[in-house]
């Protein structure tokens, strides 16, 4: 989805239990952190801590130029769940 629906789909989804923090990657491979967000149907705006070295708190993004979003929370696996993601198959146990 080049067009940003799968980014869209992703921050529609955040569970309640993921800090809506973490570090945005663009397109361009700018990284920014940020520590809280709300989005629309196009776009995401992040909130920033401390300003850049421009003095901007806040940005506006289409979703279809993010990369990807890294988290610097502790996140347990589970919480990922919701999003769709699967762990490993569960072993099978050998015959007794």
């Amino acid at each position: 989805m080049e067009d940003g629906g799968a980014w869209k789909a992703f921050f529609d989804a955040w569970p309640a239990g993921i800090p809506r923090a973490g570090v945005l990657v663009t397109t361009f491979s700018e990284q920014i952190p940020f520590e809280a967000f709300m989005h629309s149907a196009s776009f995401v705006m992040l909130e920033r801590k401390t300003p850049d070295t421009l003095g901007a708190r806040k940005l506006v993004i289409p979703f279809a130029g993010i990369a990807c979003v890294k988290f610097v929370d502790v996140i347990n696996a589970q919480s990922f769940i919701p999003w769709g993601f699967v762990g490993p198959a569960a072993a099978k146990k050998a015959p007794a």
